[in-house]
């Protein structure tokens, strides 16, 4: 079986290289020539575990090729993803130019029967408007090629998207017609020998899925940290408030750890691209909404504490700050909460020296030349600033050698960003804590 995946991104690229790490002949195809001619150097665009043996090991074989080239990749296969980027316009919906330049692209090159799936993510009606270009091209061509347009949502955690590819709790799949359900039940048939995962249904359903897994994430985010905030004024713990009601099934352990607000390419675009196509239909979600605002507060909580302890005027501060990536186990700093602590930081006079075990490249890319300092290691960033916050709950940072960092800190204040220490073990030892909602 041979697919076409139309994109190289974080979507693109884990799902063509795990295609082929079963057997199917995949071709990735990109605009970008640059980025084209590094994957097949077994350069990758984006960090993720696991993902750097697959591609190599899978370009090797043959069995996962990369091209600029679509009319010449789709010859033969069966199924073409659409996995382009869709980022936000200013009014937060989602920006489906890529993804309807790559629709118009298939249709003016096709040459027989081809299931087109959109893998980005993408809003209600947008399957309607992928069949519109295909069809539309094929209109000024001359020809009526039959195919077949169906929505395949990705469920992928940046930081364990293999994982969670090779082995998923469920894949979406929304189509239109018995020839396109058994091509793609085929087609992931590799993924679910044990027990059967597809979730049949239509295409505008598969599209809100996406969003409404999202948002329902987002929103426990969220409302964690509302509760952590009340915490602190009641003198209440929000981590054994978590505890209390992780324990109930109905609710789970999961999403429900407070901090500095989440970030990343999923959740915040998301969540403004369903609260816009609410609007586009008249229809106020109001709990999103909320969600959002919640958010946006939520990442200049850590810098709030640091004034508290330290005042408004940082000139003479410097302060160390443990990861930059919006979560663990990815480069990605996109909407990072890093981000807007760095500059309200900046802004107040203060110096920054900044340590991620992954994203440091990343980060020189947005901070360009002294405008933060980079550290060597997670002690270096340390070394004679006036207090550590913790953003990002790298595994690294979890059990760091406490009785170094008072050695090298000029004052012995942690502002923990992600409740990963324990707060009276601090305090015996002398230094000053603060948590998010304790």
């Amino acid at each position: 079986m041979k697919i076409t995946v139309v994109g190289t991104g974080y979507v693109g690229l884990v799902s063509g290289a795990c295609f082929a790490d079963v057997g199917i002949h995949v071709v990735c195809v990109d605009v970008d020539h640059k980025k084209i001619e590094g994957l097949k150097d077994g350069i990758m665009p984006i960090y993720e575990p696991g993902l750097e043996e697959i591609v190599k090991r899978n370009y090797a074989s043959g069995r996962l090729e990369f091209s600029t080239d679509l009319s010449e990749a789709i010859k033969g296969s069966e199924v073409v993803f659409i996995a382009v980027g869709t980022p936000p316009g200013e009014d937060g919906s989602a920006d489906l130019k890529y993804v309807l330049a790559v629709a118009d692209e298939i249709g003016r090159n096709m040459t027989g029967y081809l299931v087109v799936a959109t893998k980005s993510t993408v809003p209600v009606t947008t399957g309607d408007k992928v069949r519109g270009c295909i069809q539309a091209a094929q209109n000024n061509r001359g020809v009526n090629i039959p195919f077949a347009v169906a929505s395949n949502p990705e469920f992928l955690k940046e930081g364990a998207a293999v994982e969670d590819f090779m082995k998923p709790d469920r894949i979406v799949i929304g189509v239109e017609d018995e020839r396109a359900e058994a091509i793609m039940k085929r087609l992931y048939k590799p993924f679910q020998l044990n027990s059967d995962r597809i979730i049949f249904m239509d295409i505008r359903s598969a599209e809100m899925t996406k969003y409404a897994a999202n948002a329902m994430l987002a929103t426990k985010i969220s409302f964690m940290n509302d509760i952590a905030n009340l915490c602190e004024r009641v003198g209440a713990n929000v981590s054994m408030v978590r505890r209390g009601i992780g324990t109930d099934p109905r609710i789970g352990n999961k999403f429900i750890y407070p901090g500095v607000g989440y970030g990343g390419s999923c959740f915040p675009k998301d969540v403004k691209a369903i609260i816009k196509t609410g609007k586009q239909y008249g229809y106020d979600l109001k709990v999103l909404q909320a969600v959002e605002e919640v958010n946006e507060a939520q990442k200049h909580i850590l810098v709030e504490k640091v004034k508290q302890h330290f005042g408004s005027d940082l000139k003479d501060k410097t302060f160390a700050l443990w990861g930059m990536s919006f979560k663990p186990n990815t480069d990605d700093m996109r909407e990072a909460p890093a981000i807007v602590i760095i500059n309200e930081l900046l802004a107040m006079g203060a110096k920054v020296k900044g340590y991620d075990p992954v994203a440091m490249k990343e980060a020189q890319h947005i901070y360009v030349g002294d405008k933060i300092a980079y550290a060597k290691d997670a002690y270096d960033a340390c070394l004679d600033a006036d207090a550590l916050l913790l953003v990002t709950e790298w595994s690294e940072f979890r059990i760091p050698s406490w009785e170094v960092l008072g050695k090298l800190l000029k004052s012995k204040v942690i502002f923990d960003g992600r409740n990963i220490y324990d707060r009276a073990y601090l305090e015996d030892m002398g230094f000053t804590y603060y948590g998010i909602g304790v």
